[in-house]
């Protein structure tokens, strides 16, 4: 696969890397559902031998366990070893209650304990997984204690990850931010109004997630299987995969689909390659819970729209609403 520079850093990286947050299984707030261990390094193998050289997890998924699934994953990997990126700031109690904490303390130790878990002595990108709230540290205090990390060499790179652009801007006072991930698909294209020409004139990365909507720009998602989401995923609450608006969403589906076929490719793999069309876009971070998933999606990089297939597409993700 071809490598896109990301940001300031040394780190070249595959337009498609893989995303551990469905690795982490259920028994959280913002599960998938239920997730086999040996689905998920298989997967994860899968996508290396195709040639992606980049993971995303973080601490949250799976209260920790995405990330020991990912070590387990490497440890049995005999090929290079891919870049490892992950999150802090969302910290959890006994019992499981999420609760975001920006303090520097809880910044030190949230890295150590990804270290461990992660089985490394360098994480290659740590990323803020959220801003905070106007109450409690601040966002200068939790950035400087990443910069810290860095220094330390404890982190290679330090990014954030959905930010908007006055926050970037407050953290750029401390240390420059290498790298932003926000939310970016056909069905949610705000960031294309400020954040990403604002990341595209400072030379800061932008690593999307969810280009296929959490799955439901597939192709394999239908009005049975929605209707069907177990209580524990945590999909079954989103209003994108109810109605009105998933009707419009897979008739979007649809002409995804249509554009798939000229490639002889899956709705999916154009609905990622809509993500990476965009210039300020350094690559996007796609989930799969089998090796079978893995084929279909993680060679979306090598599939180039033409400027009226990108039209049409585009057409229809007005039409249902998106921006």
């Amino acid at each position: 696969m071809e490598t896109r520079k990301l940001g300031n850093s040394d780190l070249k990286v595959t337009p498609v890397g893989f995303g551990a947050w469905a690795v982490g299984g259920s028994g959280w707030e913002f599960a998938w559902g239920r997730q086999d261990d040996k689905d998920s390094i298989a997967a994860i193998h899968r996508a290396l031998e195709l040639g992606v050289n980049w993971i995303d997890t973080a601490a949250v998924y799976g209260l920790g366990h995405s990330e020991e699934v990912v070590a387990r994953a490497l440890e049995g990997w005999r090929g290079p070893r891919p870049y490892i990126f992950t999150k802090c700031v969302l910290t959890w109690d006994k019992t499981g209650k999420i609760t975001p904490n920006h303090s520097a303390a809880s910044i030190r130790r949230e890295c150590e304990d990804s270290l461990s878990r992660l089985e490394t002595d360098t994480l290659d990108l740590y990323q803020m997984h959220w801003p905070p709230s106007d109450s409690g540290p601040s966002l200068e205090e939790a950035w400087q204690a990443m910069a810290e990390l860095q220094k330390a060499g404890k982190v290679r790179w330090i990014g954030v990850s959905n930010f908007n652009v006055a926050q970037i801007q407050r953290a750029e006072k401390i240390a420059p931010v290498t790298s932003l991930q926000p939310p970016y698909s056909l069905l949610r294209r705000k960031i294309e109004d400020e954040i990403l020409p604002y990341c595209q004139k400072h030379g800061i990365g932008v690593i999307s997630y969810a280009p296929m909507a959490s799955g439901l720009l597939t192709g394999a998602m239908t009005r049975e299987r929605a209707a069907a989401l177990p209580p524990d995923d945590f999909r079954s609450r989103n209003p994108e995969f109810h109605e009105p608006r998933l009707s419009r969403n897979l008739e979007l589906v649809e002409r995804l689909r249509q554009a798939g076929k000229r490639h002889e490719r899956g709705p999916g793999e154009v609905a990622i390659a809509w993500v990476l069309r965009h210039p300020a876009i350094t690559g996007a971070i796609v989930g799969a819970r089998n090796a079978r998933q893995v084929e279909g999606v993680m060679r979306a990089g090598e599939l180039k729209l033409t400027p009226g297939e990108i039209a049409e597409i585009e057409g229809a993700a007005v039409a249902a609403g998106s921006r």
